[in-house]
């Protein structure tokens, strides 16, 4: 486009949203190009000021909301318009659903160039409010007050949070605990702009069906004034608290746990369960943070495999063996890698939990570790991958197309690059049959899904 159509300043009259972003944005279009617009929804017409221009696209603000959409809906939570938390509250949760299935099948079709692949309606809750199991609230001061909470929208300020309608309530409860016992002991924050202070994170872990309840305090310096008197308090207030751990991360970083945890009080872990399968959860174990529908996806993911019990399953990314161990109900024999080695010992201990024998786990970058055990002559007759939002590694695509599996099951994190990655592996020898959305995440515009692919 050689001339941009708007100019910073600008009015327009009436725009149609079209579609929303990833973030929530609404999306209009001006000859073409694209403005995104906050707090608008998808058959919504405004009128609106440009704000902001880049050579590709600009950003607009409401003046006017001329035509509102069926589905606009007044958001719950007091502080949504403040909070980054969540995205789409001011959307009912049937348009939500239908919003992330477009999204599913618009990718689908723009980068995985997937025409005739059927995308199923998404698999959504029955209640999509406090359903998150984890909790992880940064701490900092506010015009003299300590406050803990989320980020702000596009800012590092934090909005103080007296609760959150998406997390389970026993976290709500254990994080205002823990803010009333720093401000009594006058225990410092982080600043992170200084470097200085002490609390930098609060995390609450809940397990969903056992209730057990894990708090860590996450901490810039190794030493935590008031420790006793901190434990105490939990002790003597938290229903179901099993363990209070303290981590320790000296960086700059926005990465919020460091390498070293101690345990303070009770026991390194909690324990929970998804369908029949129990897991034990350390305060650095990456574990789905809405176990409800994790089962759901789970499920799909299961039937996808269509397993009889004398098949070799390989898990690439299997983290603490989520999906290994409920693949090993079914299969022969099952194989898991992971690149994180704190995640493997908990995928053993699970599966020791558990009493499966058939299952193997090792450490290392599933591109590097697949394709040895390939030259070891172990063969998957079904590959499952569950990768991070990037997607799978290129190596381990290649991998796929050599070992030559008769059916891959991709579970997602990202529409995005399952498009690209399932357009690789079409390209590679295997057609896409289905694809199944879940929502994992009401009120945010995040949707997972799961694919089922089988060799040509």
């Amino acid at each position: 486009m050689s001339t941009i159509p708007v100019k910073k300043n600008d009015y327009i009259e009436e725009v149609y949203i079209e579609d929303l972003t990833h973030d929530g944005n609404g999306v209009a279009k001006i000859d073409g190009y694209p403005l995104f617009i906050p707090d608008v929804l998808p058959g919504e017409t405004a009128k609106v000021k440009v704000v902001k221009t880049t050579k590709k696209f600009g950003f607009g603000r409401v003046m006017d909301r001329l035509e509102e959409s069926p589905h606009r809906q007044e958001p719950p939570c007091p502080i949504y318009s403040e909070c980054g938390g969540c995205q789409i509250q001011h959307m009912d949760y049937e348009g939500q659903l239908k919003s992330k299935g477009k999204h599913v099948k618009d990718v689908m079709e723009r980068i995985g160039k997937i025409q005739d692949v059927p995308v199923h309606p998404v698999l959504g809750m029955d209640d999509p409010w406090r359903y998150r199991n984890k909790a992880q609230v940064p701490v900092g001061m506010r015009q003299g007050e300590l406050v803990a909470g989320f980020f702000a929208k596009g800012s590092h300020e934090i909005v103080d949070m007296p609760y959150c309608i998406i997390q389970h309530k026993k976290n709500d409860e254990v994080v205002q605990l823990v803010k009333d016992s720093l401000k009594k002991y006058g225990i410092q924050p982080y600043d992170e702009e200084k470097h200085q202070g002490v609390v930098r994170h609060v995390m609450v872990r809940t397990g969903h069906k056992t209730g057990e309840v894990m708090v860590v305090l996450v901490t810039k310096s190794a030493k935590l004034p008031f420790k006793e008197q901190l434990v105490e308090d939990l002790v003597h207030q938290v229903e179901g608290l099993k363990s209070i751990a303290h981590n320790i991360n000296s960086k700059r970083t926005n990465v919020i746990m460091g390498e070293e945890t101690r345990i303070l009080w009770g026991e390194r872990y909690i324990y929970d369960y998804i369908g029949d399968v129990r897991f034990a959860i350390s305060p650095r174990s990456f574990y789905q943070v809405n176990p409800e529908q994790t089962k759901v996806l789970y499920d799909k993911a299961l039937e996808f495999a269509g397993l009889t019990g004398n098949e070799t399953v390989i898990d690439a990314y299997c983290g603490i063996g989520t999906i290994s161990l409920f693949l090993a109900e079914r299969a022969k024999h099952v194989y898991g890698v992971e690149i994180v080695p704190e995640a493997i010992v908990d995928a053993k201990r699970n599966a020791e939990l558990n009493g499966f024998t058939n299952v193997e786990f090792e450490v290392g970058p599933a591109e590097d570790v697949i394709p040895a055990w390939y030259d070891r002559g172990i063969k998957a007759d079904v590959l499952v991958v569950d990768p991070p939002r990037k997607g799978c590694d290129e190596k381990l695509l290649d991998t796929i197309e050599k070992m030559k599996p008769e059916k891959v099951v991709y579970v997602s994190c990202n529409p995005a690059t399952l498009a690209r990655d399932l357009k690789v592996l079409q390209e590679g020898g295997y057609y896409t049959v289905e694809i199944q959305p879940v929502d994992m995440f009401p009120q945010t515009m995040h949707v997972e899904a799961v694919a089922l692919l089988v060799r040509k």
